[in-house]
């Protein structure tokens, strides 16, 4: 918040107009001030909250500048509600607080018993006591109180110094003071924030992590006196909670509620806001939702600082080092989070990734489930980037986690595509056995059951291609929805390969392959591979017009692939798969009008060329001879 506005008012009499003087003049004016003061805009100075202006609105109580009254206080941040004497204080709760109300003013407001050098009624602790908790506790509106003396320049910065920090530094949203407890939603980013802290993930901060802690959210060194008094003032109420192994998550939460307590929320606001949290608790949406631009026929993948992260998570949560996230491991890991990201809900994580004996997800099916959600949604991965605690740089927030690929030329320029993330949508009749496919890419088992896909299927797991470059491959089985995304131009562009497949042993699954080319026309520019799966068992004719291998030829394509999901060599399929879609113009039906690609003809004559010039060059400075002498 840039601004804060102040709107001071109170019984005639009390001392408003007093209070602003002395503040901006710093001493109290004996001679009479006019009854009401015009507006007053204080710029930031060192020590003001949050580096704010101020505005500071002066009001009379008179019944004929009730509508200027009304406006002010609707317009108000914050409202300084002064009384000073029994009779003004008594007005608080009768009239000003339910006054308040009924205009559906929501703002905190500051309780001021001014003149405190004419009251005769104790000390502050027994005003406090007497007069401003009662009204406090039937009102919640009120954040504050303070005594002050205009006369005597007592608590005049004070004061004012609350109303910034009662906007700038709510108490409302942190501490529910009737039940003297933290609220749930401050309790929820505590957690986080401990969470996000423990490094070590060993459920305490030790004293290595506290002064972490401590640097980044104070900018200071904690001392060791003041992490002994830390310490001492949680072992008060809880012993267990802190010692020498370091404060717990419970200790933690205990700490900043003896700060909301002592009334130094705005601390437990610094330690909130230097994690990213808004005055209504969430997480900025600028931290969760940077900016990120993603040109048509680009991609977002992880970078290497991204894949370093999810690499470090991974290692950090595998509590019993056996190379898999278990349940309560996965737990622990999204516990900063909402949960798991809903489409990986959808696609029946962690089915779709690659999982140990145990079922549980492996580091490599943890970084392939992370390649798909970037390609697919960077703005998820970006949002749980955040959340999980990736420690935004000054060169782009949580975007430097990811990198976007060259856009993608035309597929029929040969050339390769710059990106290490393909997606290939898996074609064919059912029972063809692409349900297999995806299963053989997870190193799952082969079931001979058939289950038919209702709705869309994923598969994502690393490729190893000739030179040792590793890709990550998502194939997509369609389902229900094959014709509706058939039909996507959208859908077709952010596929980089279509594979058909069929039955060989079938002799009626190859027609389906043709039958989809011919209603979908679109599919004629799409890379593709064709499969003949179940090559394990007996070949058949296919009751077509012609034949598979007769079919691809007629298109300047290679014959299908004859391959097995329980062969070893199914692995060859997925290498040509990858490689295809990484070099798309090589996969593409060729026409009869299309010029074939002539780089290898123009390097074999530029090559012929300077041997040529080279020859000549040698004849010239031997004087015309390759003779000895």
């Amino acid at each position: 918040m840039a601004t804060v506005r102040i709107c001071v008012c109170g019984d005639e009499g009390t001392g408003k107009s007093s209070l602003i003087t002395s503040l901006v003049r710093d001493v109290f004016i004996t001679t009479k001030i006019q009854a009401v003061l015009p507006q007053i805009t204080l710029p930031p100075t060192l020590g003001t909250p949050e580096n704010v202006t101020t505005i500071i609105v002066d009001t009379s109580a008179l019944p004929q500048e009730r509508d200027n009254l009304r406006k002010e206080l609707r317009k108000a941040n914050v409202i300084l509600l002064v009384y000073s004497d029994n009779y003004s204080y008594e007005r608080v709760g009768l009239f000003w607080m339910p006054h308040f109300r009924s205009l559906g003013v929501n703002v905190p407001v500051v309780l001021c018993a001014n003149k405190s050098d004419l009251q005769s009624n104790g000390h502050t602790s027994q005003v406090v006591a007497d007069e401003m908790l009662p009204v406090m506790n039937e009102f919640k509106e009120i954040d504050s109180c303070i005594r002050t003396s205009a006369k005597e320049h007592h608590n005049i910065n004070e004061v004012f110094f609350l109303c910034q920090k009662a906007v700038t530094h709510p108490i409302a949203p942190l501490y529910d003071s009737k039940e003297a407890t933290l609220k749930p939603a401050a309790v929820a980013a505590l957690q986080r924030i401990f969470y996000l802290c423990d490094r070590d993930r060993d459920g305490y901060l030790n004293d290595d992590e506290l002064h972490r802690f401590q640097i980044k959210c104070f900018e200071r060194p904690l001392a060791e006196d003041d992490l002994a008094n830390v310490k001492r003032s949680i072992q008060r109420l809880a012993p267990e909670s802190a010692g020498e192994h370091g404060i717990d998550e419970k200790g933690f939460i205990l700490l900043n509620k003896i700060f909301a307590e002592k009334g130094r929320h705005e601390t437990i606001w610094i330690i909130l806001r230097k994690f990213h949290h808004t005055d209504s608790l969430s997480l900025k949406e600028s931290f969760l939702r940077p900016k990120l631009d993603v040109p048509p026929f680009a991609s977002a993948e992880l970078s290497q600082i991204g894949y370093r992260f999810f690499v470090d998570l991974f290692l950090l949560h595998d509590k019993d080092n056996d190379g898999g996230l278990n349940d309560s491991e996965l737990a622990a890991l999204f516990a900063p989070t909402p949960g798991l990201p809903s489409s990986w809900i959808d696609s029946a994580f962690p089915s779709c990734t690659v999982r140990n004996e145990a079922g549980h997800i492996t580091l490599q099916g943890w970084l392939a489930q992370w390649s798909m959600t970037t390609f697919e949604e960077p703005k998820t991965t970006l949002e749980y980037l955040a959340y999980l605690g990736f420690e935004p740089t000054d060169r782009g927030g949580t975007t430097v986690a990811l990198q976007v690929t060259k856009p993608r030329k035309q597929r029929r320029r040969p050339g390769k595509v710059g990106r290490n993330v393909f997606l290939c949508y898996v074609l064919g009749a059912s029972g063809s056995g692409k349900s297999s496919l995806l299963d053989a890419l997870l190193n799952r088992p082969f079931s001979p059951l058939h289950h038919p896909t209702i709705k869309p299927r994923s598969a994502v797991n690393t490729i190893e291609l000739q030179g040792g470059k590793q890709v990550y491959l998502i194939l997509e089985e369609l389902g229900e929805l094959e014709p509706a995304i058939l039909e996507n131009q959208a859908k077709l562009d952010a596929c980089d390969l279509l594979c058909y497949t069929y039955d060989s042993s079938d002799p009626d699954s190859f027609a389906h392959v043709a039958a989809l080319r011919k209603k979908y026309t679109k599919l004629e520019d799409m890379p593709s591979v064709y499969a003949a799966l179940k090559a394990d068992e007996d070949k058949t004719m296919q009751r077509f017009e012609v034949q598979p291998d007769e079919y691809t030829v007629a298109l300047n394509m290679p014959p299908p692939m004859h391959v097995s999901v329980t062969w070893s060599s199914i692995t060859e399929l997925f290498v040509h798969l990858a490689d295809s879609a990484m070099y798309p113009a090589k996969a593409l039906p060729k026409r009869d009008d299309e010029p074939s690609d002539k780089t290898n003809v123009y390097i074999a004559v530029g090559a012929g060329v300077t041997i040529v010039a080279a020859v000549a060059i040698m004849w010239k400075k031997n004087g015309g001879s390759f003779g000895m002498g």
